[in-house]
């Protein structure tokens, strides 16, 4: 739902966050590491919101076992890089034409399809099966925390427009170049996370070129505000407890701010996701904060090209071919 205030605070949603977070903090002490799985468990939960009728909450754990599944599939396409970059492009295709059709199409287009090109970064291993097993079963969780919180006699947010016919198809096929294309780049340098760059296309691109400038904008303010507060976190090093407050602190937040008009929910889960990168690897903070900032301006870089530069190069087009038709046909 669309609101005027760039920031929107809501304490009630910050408590439910904090509901969101028990687990996690109940385990930091023990092991920080096993809570940072768990409150990425919580994400999806978090980012959406909370609906305003307990019927329509179900839909929370849907959301846990679709981000799953896309992780998943990412994580799969990993093993075989010559498979990965055709098929990431070809999926962006399939489900665009998909969300011009069916309220599914349009969760597969803004949820599924990003979690594959996230899932590009954690090959298919016990450790990927893992995170996404977290994934489903804070997703029950969440579902089952928000049934505490009363209804409200507020309308669902309606789904964002999305154009239909051949724009639909032209932005379909843009979107799979731009993320093949990030994907490529990722797999021919070797970079670490090769899903960072391809799911900031597919997360930030839009069929309407306002929406993309301002999510690029947005989104790479967000994970540089996100990345710096965890390189903060890791160079301090806190006790067990002081992670779990961190953690807490980070999911409340996150369910605080999701009605807000700026795109701020990347800030907080970049903190989660590179803190536990930084808890699980001997990489040093600065050069997983530069892994993580430059690889989301690489993928934002190519939706302003592929979501902004190129379709109003190819407007500019049309307009002048219909010129010159309305031109010939007047002489």
């Amino acid at each position: 739902m669309a609101t005027s205030a760039p920031l929107r605070w809501q304490w009630s949603r910050f408590g439910l966050g904090l509901l969101y977070a028990v687990p996690s903090l109940l385990v930091a002490p023990a092991d920080p590491r096993l809570a940072l799985a768990l409150s990425i468990g919580v994400l999806p939960a978090a980012a959406i919101g909370l609906p305003p009728r307990r019927r329509a909450r179900a839909a929370i754990p849907l959301i846990g076992v679709l981000t799953a599944v896309g992780l998943l599939l990412g994580s799969a396409l990993a093993l075989v890089p010559v498979v990965a970059v055709p098929a990431i492009g070809a999926l962006s295709v399939l489900c665009c034409l998909a969300a011009a059709r069916s309220r599914a199409g349009h969760a597969a287009l803004i949820l599924v399809l990003p979690m594959v090109g996230i899932g590009l970064s954690f090959p298919l291993s016990a450790a990927s099966g893992w995170l996404a097993a977290f994934v489903v079963v804070g997703s029950v969780y969440a579902w089952l925390v928000s049934l505490l919180w009363p209804e409200r006699n507020t309308r669902p947010v309606p789904l964002p427009a999305v154009p239909r016919g051949r724009a639909m198809v032209l932005y379909g096929f843009l979107l799979g170049i731009a993320a093949a294309t990030a994907a490529t780049i990722g797999f021919a340098t070797g970079l670490k996370h090769v899903g960072w760059a391809t799911a900031a296309v597919l997360l930030v691109m839009r069929p309407v070129r306002g929406q993309v400038v301002a999510r690029s904008f947005g989104r790479a303010g967000a994970v540089l505000v996100g990345a710096l507060a965890a390189a903060g976190v890791a160079a301090l090093a806190p006790g067990g407890w002081g992670a779990g407050v961190a953690i807490a602190a980070a999911v409340a937040c996150l369910c605080a701010v999701n009605e807000s008009r700026w795109y701020v929910a990347p800030a907080f889960s970049t903190f989660l996701v590179l803190t536990l990168l930084l808890c699980t690897s001997e990489v040093a903070p600065a050069e997983r904060f530069l892994e993580r900032t430059l690889e989301t301006l690489l993928g934002v870089g190519l939706a302003l090209v592929f979501g902004a530069l190129v379709p109003a190069l190819l407007g500019m087009r049309g307009r002048s071919r219909q010129a010159r038709e309305m031109v010939s046909t007047s002489v």
